[in-house]
């Protein structure tokens, strides 16, 4: 029955256009000697199933009757039929069959024993017996091939009760990854997303990148239509992959936007002119070199080729349309959303961050997907070395303090030259005569003009002296971000050493606890194990503790009201230029020392110019009412006759011991400074010869991990897991090995953070 139903599935099967090399799975062929029993006759000499079966299986299979040992050796004795005896039917036939009675019966008595053509293979499903018809597919897809034969099937046939037909092979296959591909495909995309918005911390920036995918699918689309291409599986990977490089172009685009705008390009249609020409080689670069890459799997005829070309094609299509449209269109996008943007000013940009930070928490939620440490309040703020610098320089407050100090200086250059508050006096009454008067007298007091010019002088060496400490500690300032970021980097390079670490001794006590369960090792050796696995564990929290402490005071530093982080850059050296002593003198930290000394001189000369005359200079006019004799004649004069004069006076220090005392006070106050600039010379000369003594020295250490340390810790790593595992070494000899090699590069790491160290110091000594 099953045959039959078979054979006229095949026959529908031929009809199916594309379906060729057509089979039928053969399931009858063989001869068979089969074995009825007579249940009645059994049981009318008295046996039962178990006993026929017994006897025929002892007579043509035989069966253990004992066991004989020879020495230690031990053999069982099995019993049957000599070979001459079970050749035939006969054979069989005669086979006698011991009842509970003592007789024996022929075992033809009690069953019907004939020869018969059985089936070769009996294949079942699910317990279920079944049939495969298999066939080749050309020139079609498979799909539309198995639609159209499952139209004809349940038109042209009728199964009766329990038969069904089921679709298998590359179909299942088809079916299978179809519902992979529907999870796949939405997963990609999200994780593009939330990689965008990771990089530009903006969703609408994320989406305005996001852009680019429908834009790449277009040509996808197109580049199989154009083929003549059915969709399939290997074209939806190659949609994957053909999102990531088109994505890949956005990034390049936007992201030099943002660039060119943070370096003070307000204008947007600059900013876009000016990025679109300078990446323009970058973007078609990037498509070239996929484009070109798969061109001769698109073109490809040999074996495979049904999987290489939709991939491929769908991969060039739709970066020849991602191409084009991502400089025409994207452009035009960003222009829009940053006039957008601007546009969007307080409480609405304020608002916008939380929302953004909600919506990607959502889509984490939803996705059930968990990174570590997400939970960290605030998102963090990327920065380079020189952007650090930048905000360090123009938020620190320190340096804003000293800045108002350099601003006070330079207003009191306008007090240098101060004259003094002038003098008016009036008075009235009985100043000539009876008669009264009135009196208005203005004076004006002025030093000697050498008080003025070293005043001026004092004034200008003050606001030279206070941008100098200005500029001693802007440098201290960006000694101490590059420290802090340069350690932010150390501890970055040591997590990673860590997490190696860790990789190491997992496997070694996976390991461990292998070897334990066959019975090869001993408990002590699996605690080794998950001792250094916590150990190392232990570390990795310990480094991160730190790795944040730093971070919080690069925060500080910068001035920032979120968390920062670092870029990614390679932990490596850094370079150097070891300078002369000479070029000492011409640096801020000896010549504010040199700056004090001028200050001291200057306010000596001062204190001598005040010792000087000073001048007066004055103008009156007064009444002299009542009758006066001029020139022998008497004359009556009022109210309204004035009488005016000039006067010119002369202050002279007759008592000089207070002005000695200044003046003496000045000159060992100049005294003091030359003393002090002297010593700070000699000081910051021994200085700087130290700090190149100690970077000889950290580069001496760095050769040598670099050259010697850092290759025998390789190769003791790389032989000690060949030995560990090939059971040359145990595992004390494999722990001792490997933490001889992780010391060694931790080492290196802590000399390369020395050897920087020393670099930053020496730029600070030397004014680098």
């Amino acid at each position: 029955m099953l045959s039959e139903q078979a054979g006229k599935i095949g026959r529908i099967a031929k009809t199916v256009k594309g379906a060729q090399d057509l089979y039928v799975e053969q399931v009858t062929g063989l001869p068979q000697i089969v074995i009825t029993f007579d249940r009645d006759k059994i049981a009318q000499f008295g046996l039962n199933i178990e006993d026929v079966n017994q006897a025929i299986q002892t007579g043509f299979a035989g069966q253990s009757a004992g066991v004989i040992y020879e020495g230690e050796k031990r053999f069982e004795m099995v019993v049957r039929l000599a070979s001459s005896n079970r050749q035939n039917l006969e054979d069989v036939r005669g086979l006698y069959v011991s009842t509970p009675h003592g007789d024996q019966v022929p075992l033809e008595q009690v069953a019907q024993i004939d020869f018969k053509t059985g089936p070769s293979q009996i294949q079942r499903d699910d317990a279920k017996r079944r049939i495969t018809i298999g066939f080749n597919v050309r020139g079609r897809d498979i799909e539309s091939i198995v639609e159209e034969l499952q139209a004809k099937i349940n038109t042209q046939l009728k199964l009766p009760p329990g038969y069904y037909v089921t679709y298998g092979g590359q179909f299942e296959n088809l079916e299978k990854a179809k519902v992979r591909l529907s999870v796949a495909v939405p997963v990609a995309l999200l994780l593009i997303f939330l990689l965008l918005f990771f990089t530009f911390r903006s969703i609408a920036q994320s989406l305005l990148i996001f852009t680019a995918i429908p834009l790449s699918a277009i040509g996808g689309v197109v580049a199989l239509w154009m083929r003549d291409m059915p969709f399939s599986i290997s074209a939806g990977v190659g949609f994957i992959a053909l999102f990531g490089v088109a994505v890949l172009n956005g990034i390049v685009l936007i992201s030099y936007f943002n660039q060119l705008k943070a370096e003070g390009i307000t204008d947007i249609r600059e900013r876009v002119l000016k990025g679109t020409e300078v990446r323009l080689r970058p973007v078609i670069m990037t498509a070239l070199v996929a484009s070109l890459g798969f061109l001769p799997m698109a073109l490809s005829n040999t074996a495979g080729a049904e999987v290489q070309k939709p991939l491929a094609t769908v991969v060039i299509g739709g970066l020849v349309s991602a191409t084009l449209l991502t400089l025409v269109v994207l452009p035009i996008l960003y222009i829009l959303l940053e006039r957008f943007m601007e546009k969007q000013t307080g409480v609405k940009q304020r608002i916008a961050v939380p929302l953004g930070k909600a919506f990607i928490l959502a889509l984490l939620a939803g996705a059930g997907i968990f990174l570590p440490r997400l939970a960290y309040a605030q998102e963090t703020q990327p920065l380079t070395l020189p952007q650090a610098i930048d905000l360090a320089l123009s938020k620190n407050m320190s340096l804003e303090a000293a800045g108002f100090q350099v601003s006070a200086n330079k207003s009191l250059q306008g007090a240098a030259v101060d004259i003094g508050k002038t003098n008016i006096e009036t008075v009235y009454g009985q100043i000539n005569s009876v008669n009264k008067d009135n009196n208005f007298t203005v004076t004006q007091s002025f030093a000697f003009p050498t008080v003025y010019t070293n005043q001026s002088r004092l004034a200008k060496a003050n606001i030279k002296g206070s941008e100098l400490n200005l500029s001693i500690l802007q440098r201290e300032i960006v000694q101490e971000v590059k420290n802090v970021y340069q350690s932010l980097i150390y501890l970055e390079a040591k997590l990673q050493l860590l997490a190696y670490q860790d990789s190491l001794y997992t496997n070694f006590a996976k390991a461990s606890n292998t070897r334990l369960r066959t019975g090869e090792t001993n408990l002590l050796e699996k605690a080794t194990a998950q001792a250094q696995q916590v150990e190392v564990k232990n570390s990795i929290e310990q480094t991160q503790a730190e790795q944040e402490l730093y971070q919080t005071q690069l925060q500080t530093l910068v001035g920032s009201q979120v968390p920062v982080s670092i870029t990614q850059n390679p932990f490596s050296r850094l370079p150097v230029t070891v300078p002369d002593t000479a070029i000492l003198t011409e640096r801020p930290q000896l010549a504010i020392y040199g700056q004090q000394k001028e200050i001291a001189r200057i306010q000596t000369k001062l204190e001598r110019a005040r010792t000087l005359p000073d001048f007066t200079i004055g103008y009156f006019n007064q009444s002299l009412i009542g009758l006066q004799n001029v020139n022998g004649v008497d004359r009556n004069f009022t109210e309204d006759d004035r009488f005016s004069g000039v006067q010119v006076g002369i202050s002279i220090p007759l008592w000089y011991g207070a002005h000695t005392a200044r003046i003496k006070a000045a000159q060992y106050q100049e005294k003091l400074a030359d003393a002090t600039y002297r010593f700070q010379q000699t000081q910051q000369t021994t200085q700087l010869k130290l700090a190149i003594q100690r970077l000889r020295k950290q580069e001496t250490n760095l050769d040598y991990y670099e050259k010697t340390g850092l290759p025998l810790a390789d190769l003791i790593i790389k032989h000690a897991e060949k030995g560990f595992q090939n059971g040359v070494i145990d595992y004390l000899e494999y722990v001792q090995s490997l933490n001889k090699a992780l010391g060694i590069k931790s080492n290196h790491l802590e000399a390369l953070y020395q050897y920087n160290t020393a670099v930053i110091g020496l730029e600070f000594i030397s004014g680098q």
